[in-house]
């Protein structure tokens, strides 16, 4: 045990700070990691894949969406801004970290007609499936060929 002695009186905002240092806000967050990975949803219609990202308090300014070479990814770059706030932030949980997620695209989606919708905190990709080529049956009819003379 290690004993500190202060040779003055502690303000309440030291302590505050003393207090709240070590607790853990980043419960559940990959904290370890210093990565964030923000949250999806996939879900399959007939007639196309939906990809819902949970995108809250992002800027829609901010977010990319790519495909290329089988690969579909969203990437947020985080632009810093400096804050000029009175007074003295006490504690900070909102965070938006810069992060980029990637998904291969399967060859039954029409890459070309990708569509992505930003609505109240969800970013929404609408991933249409192709139109599958149907071949139904056919008979093929064998034409009789006439022979001129001499052939």
């Amino acid at each position: 045990m290690t004993l500190v002695k202060h040779s003055s009186p502690r303000l309440i905002n030291d302590l505050f700070d003393e207090v709240f240092r070590g607790f853990p806000t980043t419960w559940g967050n990959n904290s370890h990691t210093n990565t964030v990975s923000p949250s999806v949803n996939i879900h399959e219609t007939t007639d196309a894949y939906v990809l819902e990202l949970n995108a809250a308090g992002l800027s829609k300014e901010d977010l990319k969406v790519n495909a290329e070479n089988d690969l579909l990814t969203i990437s947020y770059d985080k632009k810093e801004e400096a804050e000029h706030r009175e007074g003295k932030t006490i504690r900070r949980e909102f965070t938006h970290r810069s992060f980029k997620r990637s998904f291969s695209l399967d060859e039954k989606i029409n890459v070309e007609v990708i569509t992505a919708k930003y609505d109240n905190g969800i970013l929404k990709l609408n991933l249409p499936k192709k139109e599958e080529v149907k071949f139904s049956p056919k008979e093929i009819s064998i034409l009789k060929l006439y022979l001129k003379e001499g052939f």
